[in-house]
């Protein structure tokens, strides 16, 4: 396991940590979940609803924070002006109440686009469907060029509280 030496917070730099780790993230549930890829390799057409699920599981912004302009009540807590709360995207998408089977990587669930990820209301990422797209084209690209991306060693995480991705994946690429 790596250490951390000492904390640090990474922002992401306009979608390039968050893309990235997203196409790392699906390569990874795909491998991890390998009937979701026999249903990819039969059915390319998966990828439309595949996408936002890759967005949903892997999560590349684990949470961030907000700072209350008024007292404000949250459940059962009162929230003081000027105090912080974390929205922790990633346990959101991992919320039973929310999402069936929320552990599982699921390429055909149904509201796929029913995720944070992507922050919400006056914060949702204005990027949002460049990302898509980007995923979009590059699975498309990988589903017509190769048979499948097989995960040949562990995936090494990026050590950071914020950016929920990866620094190394080793694959093989096996060709049609």
């Amino acid at each position: 396991m790596r250490e951390c030496s000492n904390l640090r917070i990474h922002p992401s730099t306009g979608g390039n940590d968050t893309t990235r780790n997203l196409m790392t993230g699906g390569v990874v549930a795909l491998n991890q979940f390998s009937d979701e890829y026999k249903k990819l390799a039969a059915n390319p057409t998966l990828i439309e609803t595949m996408v936002p699920e890759i967005v949903r599981w892997q999560t590349p912004i684990s949470h961030m924070a907000r700072t209350a302009k008024k007292d404000t009540r949250v459940g059962n807590v009162m929230l003081k002006a000027g105090g912080c709360v974390a929205l922790w995207y990633i346990s959101g998408n991992r919320d039973p109440d929310a999402t069936d089977m929320p552990e599982a990587f699921i390429i055909d669930r149904k509201n796929p686009r029913q995720h944070l990820s992507f922050g919400f209301g006056i914060h949702h990422c204005v990027g949002y469907r460049l990302a898509e797209l980007q995923l979009k084209i590059a699975w498309e690209e990988i589903m017509r060029r190769f048979r499948s991306v097989e995960v040949v060693g562990e995936p090494q995480r990026v050590c950071s509280n914020i950016i929920h991705g990866f620094t190394d994946l080793t694959v093989r690429l096996h060709s049609k």
